[in-house]
């Protein structure tokens, strides 16, 4: 049963809802508690009493990180029986796990480097994640394009063999193209320079959205998360740690969390936690950065996702998303500390659009023609004077001298291979044994047959909206769609496909609590929708206001908080940060 009401029509302006459209009335503390009532909501309504329930309740575990990897180890560790406390320094998602190139793959890659158990585990996983959220890890064929017969040949056996790791099912397995099914199913590559192609399986994600899903899978299992809580010290008793104090970023509280165990899951922070229980720590990390740029499908109307060969033996991808395609990613060492916003360079965009001419029929493609970049760091274990290209992608998880747990490493893939082993010690050091789910339980929004289009499709006809917001909708909240279309449906600004009901929804379902969050981390419009962006934020900010009490002056900051950052998105004439 929906939480909101229904009755009001939408701007009669709109091209995209229709004119019989879905309205919605003010929140309320009744619609509060029935939101909460479904058990997986995280509320920014609710903030307080969490953070009450976190500091008055003792803990199993405490986890360290919302990201994928402590979503992960959040939701396995309290399905399993254990009470379970998860904080994160700012937002959810805001770091590596919402940075991504927003795949499910094994890292075909990698099989080159010999590192046949990080390909094998990996592979294996894409079907479990699959399984648990469909419209979050969605089909779609791989293209490996040759100039070649010789070197189309040596991709199919890589191919062959990457199958067979990842026990791919006879009707996946990849297929050969020529010309004749390029130029039908790929017409934007350049036939006459990559005749060949070698096209195998693997599934599109959207990195964020996985770690909501996670994250409410988690409180759904009887966890408290809570995000901008940022540890500060670890308390110690009969030399061991038995939680962490955290201070709220809004008011500066301080929140005392009891817990038995501690894990860090702070991906590139992970080793600043460490060093609030011992300083100095000998175990490293190596940060590389990944960016990615967001184009216009117009220019580069590319249909699948296609693998590039660069000036360095690299890959880089080329994935379509709705109207736009994104092309990622670097692999470069970043000498600062961690950052949530990585700067890039002009030598970092250049670098992904060399390619694109040799490959394609367009007309070159320069900085200029991006709609909007992201950056992110990947926390790759140190290995001496490698170079990022060089370093394995497995994880590592080791125990410090009071007893904290710590994890990095490791690919968004293998998130629940990796919670898996987390819980192997957790369960160890507490000297318990697991309570082992009955059945593995779909993820928030994966309660569907997996068939996105045809959800899709009749999301559309039973809600009389266009197919293009039907598809959006399904492939960020899956069989919730219809839940978050009657908090409203009607556009935040005439014709877009960011809808009134998603605000809501982030807020009441996902602790959103300023439009940064909303933009960048729960919509996603800042990356798929970027021509959207600056005609919704207004909208935004008066929806997010009125239902979290912001005065004009707070709602004029947020607008102008997110179009500074979307600008420092495109600034590309700065050097590399140097973080001291």
């Amino acid at each position: 049963m929906s939480i909101w009401g229904t009755g009001a029509t939408v701007d009669a302006d709109s091209d995209i809802i229709s004119k019989r459209g879905i309205g919605r009335r003010p929140i309320t503390l009744e619609d509060e508690e029935t939101a909460l009532s479904n058990s997986s909501a995280i509320s920014y309504l609710d903030r307080d009493r969490r953070l009450h329930e976190l500091e008055t309740r003792a803990f199993d575990c405490l986890v360290v990180g919302g990201g994928i990897t402590g979503a992960g180890i959040a939701r396995e560790a309290a399905r399993r029986g254990l009470s379970v406390a998860l904080v994160e320094a700012d937002d959810f998602a805001s770091g590596t796990s919402g940075r991504s190139s927003k795949l499910i793959h094994g890292g075909l890659r990698y099989l080159a480097q010999g590192d046949v158990k990080l390909v094998r585990d990996t592979a294996r996983e894409r079907k479990e994640v699959r399984r648990e959220t469909p419209h979050l890890a969605e089909p779609v064929w791989m293209i490996l394009p040759s100039s070649s017969k010789i070197s189309h040949l040596k991709f199919s056996a890589a191919v062959t063999a990457y199958e067979k790791l990842g026990e791919v099912a006879p009707t996946e397995r990849h297929r050969s193209w020529g010309r004749d099914e390029l130029e039908e199913h790929e017409p934007a590559l350049d036939r006459d320079r990559y005749a060949y192609a070698c096209v195998y399986r693997e599934y599109t994600t959207d990195d964020a959205r996985l770690v909501f899903a996670n994250l409410r899978a988690a409180v759904q299992a009887g966890a408290q998360v809570a995000n901008r809580l940022r540890v500060e010290s670890f308390p110690v008793e009969e030399g061991r740690i038995c939680g962490a104090v955290a201070v709220c970023a809004w008011t500066g509280q301080k929140v005392q969390i009891r817990a038995r165990a501690v894990v860090n899951a702070a991906g590139p922070w992970v080793t600043r936690v460490r060093d609030f229980e011992a300083p100095d720590s000998s175990r490293g990390l190596h940060l590389s950065k990944g960016i990615h740029v967001v184009l216009p499908k117009s220019i580069l109307p590319v249909r699948n996702t296609v693998v590039l060969g660069t000036s360095d033996r690299r890959s880089t991808f080329v994935v379509p998303r709705g109207e736009v395609v994104y092309v990622g990613t670097t692999d470069t060492s970043w000498p600062g500390g961690p950052d949530y916003w990585p700067s890039i360079t002009r030598a970092d965009i250049d670098y992904l659009m060399a390619p694109l001419s040799d490959y394609f029929h367009t007309e070159r493609i320069s900085a200029e023609d991006c709609l909007a970049t992201w950056s992110g760091l990947r926390p790759l274990l140190a290995q001496g004077n490698k170079n990022p290209t060089e370093i394995s992608r497995r994880d590592e998880i080791w125990e410090g001298e009071t007893g904290l747990i710590s994890i990095a490493g490791g690919k968004l893939t293998g998130y629940r291979k990796m919670a898996r082993s987390v819980l192997a010690l957790l369960f160890e050091k507490l000297g318990r044994r697991p309570v082992e789910p009955a059945e593995d339980a779909r993820l928030p929004g994966g309660d569907f047959d997996g068939d996105i289009d045809r959800m899709a499709a009749d999301l559309s006809q039973r809600m009389e909206i266009e197919s293009m917001v039907a598809n959006r909708l399904v492939r960020l909240y899956g069989s919730e769609s219809e839940e978050v279309l009657s908090g409203g449906a009607g556009p935040l600004a005439p014709g877009a496909p960011v809808l009134e009901g998603e605000v809501d929804w982030a807020i009441v379902y996902e602790e959103a609590a300023c439009l940064e969050d909303f933009i960048y981390r729960r919509s996603r419009a800042a990356y798929y929708e970027p021509q959207w962006c600056d005609a919704i934020l207004e909208a935004a900010a008066r929806r997010m206001g009125g239902l979290l009490g912001w005065s004009s002056e707070r709602e004029r900051a947020e607008v102008e908080s997110v179009r500074s950052r979307r600008h420092a998105d495109l600034d590309f004439g700065v050097e590399d940060r140097r973080d001291s």
